[in-house]
């Protein structure tokens, strides 16, 4: 009588396989960082670009002027080179000296023509200047050639927030740029780790491969194949986490849709799918030619 022999079923490595489940939620943790990161980008350049957008001189007119004369002036503000373009009809804005004199005494609750006996505002301009034109001597350029038409009082616009918004805006440039440039090395660093641990125990395959001929495109191949779509999946989860986000954020807060560019919102997401890719693609590159390239002493 034959003993029935127990039966030992292991499953046998394929090239090119490994852990892929924890590297792709560490890639995906990694580029949702990035993301988070890349969103605070985009928004804070929008609130910039909102800022500089509303930044308006005042163009203060003589009194008695009649309803042609002052249509004139805005006709020829209107068609002046420093005009913003993006706000289209509302670049200039006709602001008359009772409609200034309502605003101030519903702001302030005080009426002042009460103890002066008179309105003393002015109808005024309001002409929103393109932000290219916000330097310092731009804005004084600005000042002096308004000044010079016909009708015109006087030009005020606040210097000082204006040189406040620019250096601002530098400082925050510069900052966001070295925390991106440090964010991103530390991502790649991680991910490289991450699968060089995740390939590590694929060296003895890698050089069983080797023993019997394999050329090292041919072993290379399938590990590079399998981390493209390990880094385009991690890419979409992140991506996919990121939309979570924004819904989220855009419930609790409303105002944040005032602020948000969906076209570079897009680029950021797919700039992830293609960042988990590449990444993903070089690190595994590396790492199978390290192996690729270790003595037999060396692999253990």
């Amino acid at each position: 009588m034959n003993a029935e022999q127990p039966k030992f079923k292991g499953r046998k490595k394929k090239l090119g396989s490994y852990p892929y489940i924890s590297v792709v939620l560490s890639i995906t943790l990694a580029l949702f960082v990035v993301g988070v990161f890349g969103l605070l980008v985009i928004y804070s350049k929008e609130l910039e670009r909102v800022v500089l957008q509303n930044v308006k001189i005042q163009v203060y007119l003589k009194n008695q002027l009649t309803d042609a004369q002052r249509a004139q002036i805005g006709k020829n503000l209107a068609a002046r080179y420093f005009v913003s373009k993006n706000k289209g009809q509302d670049a200039v804005q006709f602001v008359s000296r009772d409609e200034a004199a309502k605003q101030f005494i519903q702001e302030t609750g005080e009426d002042f023509k009460k103890f002066l006996g008179e309105n003393p505002l002015r109808d005024a301009f309001l002409v929103a200047v393109d932000p290219i034109y916000h330097d310092k001597a731009s804005m004084t350029k600005i000042k002096h050639e308004v000044e010079q038409i016909g009708g015109v009082f006087q030009v005020y616009y606040v210097e000082n927030l204006i040189d406040s918004i620019n250096r601002n805006v530098t400082t925050i440039g510069l900052v966001l740029m070295g925390l991106a440039a440090v964010l991103l090395g530390t991502v790649i660093l991680l991910i490289n780790n991450t699968l060089r641990l995740a390939l590590f125990s694929q060296r003895f395959l890698i050089r069983s491969m080797q023993l019997v001929g394999a050329r090292s495109w041919f072993i290379q191949w399938p590990f590079l194949f399998r981390a493209s779509l390990h880094g385009m999946l991690a890419g979409l989860l992140a991506a996919a986490l990121l939309i979570g986000l924004l819904s989220v954020a855009n419930n609790r807060i409303e105002d944040l849709r005032l602020i948000q560019n969906n076209d570079r919102i897009l680029v950021l997401l797919a700039a992830l799918v293609l960042l988990g890719i590449s990444v993903a693609l070089t690190g595994t590159l590396r790492s199978v030619r390290k192996y690729l390239k270790l003595s037999l002493d060396e692999l253990y």
